[in-house]
């Protein structure tokens, strides 16, 4: 639901290398309410169903130590954030 003007690619990673070769791209960017082109959520034509959190990084940080926040991809950014703070 966004279209963001610059984007920075960080690293990208092989997530099991020596089983498989799946390999991702992790990417950041800053966003504003003013970059907002739609309601987002996924394209429902694909069967995509997104659901988009946002919250500040501490309780992104406190979901990873609690056990909410699961996904490695998820807590890889979430950790990068933490390591290499966004400039204000």
């Amino acid at each position: 639901g966004y279209r963001l003007k610059d984007i920075e690619r960080l690293f990208s990673p092989y997530m099991s290398p020596g089983s498989v070769t799946e390999r991702l791209w992790f990417f950041i960017g800053r966003y504003s309410p003013a970059d907002r082109i739609s309601a987002g959520g996924g394209a429902q034509e694909e069967g995509e169903d997104i659901e988009v959190l946002e919250m500040p990084l501490d309780e992104a940080l406190a979901g990873i130590a609690d056990g909410r926040i699961v996904d490695a991809k998820t807590i890889i950014l979430i950790q990068h954030l933490k390591l290499n703070p966004m400039p204000a």
